[in-house]
């Protein structure tokens, strides 16, 4: 059975939580890139992996966030883009087995299509290598995250539907407006994403990052005032980044985060995990409110 089938049948799956804040506590410092540790910390990836599982995740993703060409450009890595994310996801698939579901991830790559940083072909490419590099791995489906551009994230979702078998989700990342709204910093609506991605053949969308929980609550309302079928991921901060003494804090307890999910269910929820700051403590309290 696919996630897709599962999900038809009324099931509420848990995906994971933060991998950047996981690895920066294992000692990965900011001038190393994330996907490297892949091949120089197997053993410390897979770990996360493992810590998330035993907190009781349905869905693990892949260290490949920064796996895009441009990304891993930056560190003079962009010949091995193929290498390091076929790692990412071989690494989840081993924790994973068999019964557990492996999500590629695919983050941003930094350009914009707007300011002509970048071609529609250049970028159609740099997702086409990676998302298949994922399925080689044995990532079940890709997960693109933390969109804020429709025609990047668009790009992104077609080059992973036409050069794969996986099942494609897309989520992007909104702040609330000061009139109550939810938008990205390029202007996009829950709602306009919903109609965009889904025509570019999106299969599940959501949203990640930016939040606190508690909006995400308004975000999967506003998705299903416009679709009342899709799936929808939500992977929400533990709370706002709060910058004191050069550390990022994040202050959403466990609890605090497990509190709001019997809202996001009754809004639409198909899936609910973590992203910055959520720990597999997080996780497992989530689950126990969905009954793991």
């Amino acid at each position: 059975m696919n996630i897709l089938e599962e999900l038809r049948q009324n099931k509420i799956l848990l995906c994971d939580g933060a991998w950047g804040t996981f690895l920066q506590a294992k000692g990965m410092k900011p001038e190393e890139c994330p996907e490297l540790w892949n091949i120089t910390h197997k053993n410390e990836v897979l770990n996360i992996a493992k810590d998330y599982l035993q907190a009781g995740s349905d869905i693990i993703e892949t260290n490949s966030f920064g796996g895009s060409f441009f990304k891993l450009s930056q560190y003079g890595l962009g010949d091995r883009v193929s290498e390091l994310n076929m790692a990412a996801a071989s690494i989840s698939r081993e924790a994973a087995g068999n019964e557990k579901y492996v999500a590629g991830s695919i983050g941003p790559t930094g350009k914009m299509l707007l300011m002509g940083d970048v071609t529609e072909d250049e970028l159609y490419n740099a997702f086409c290598a990676q998302a298949v590099a994922l399925e080689k791995g044995g990532a079940d489906f890709i997960i693109i995250e933390t969109m804020s551009a429709l025609d990047e994230a668009s790009l992104a979702v077609k080059a992973a539907r036409e050069n794969t078998k996986c099942i494609v989700a897309c989520t992007m990342t909104f702040n609330k407006t000061p009139k109550g709204g939810y938008r990205t910093m390029m202007g996009v609506s829950p709602s306009e994403m919903a109609i965009h991605l889904k025509g570019a053949g999106a299969q599940i969308i959501g949203s990640n990052c930016g939040n606190g929980i508690e909006d995400m609550i308004g975000i999967v309302k506003e998705i299903r005032a416009t679709d009342q079928k899709i799936p929808i991921i939500i992977q929400a901060n533990a709370g706002i980044p709060e910058l004191i003494d050069r550390k990022t804090l994040f202050r959403e307890t466990p609890e605090m985060m497990a509190s709001y999910v019997p809202g996001l269910i009754k809004a639409g929820a198909n899936i609910i995990g973590g992203c910055c700051g959520t720990t597999p403590a997080h996780i497992s309290a989530i689950g126990k409110v969905l009954g793991r």
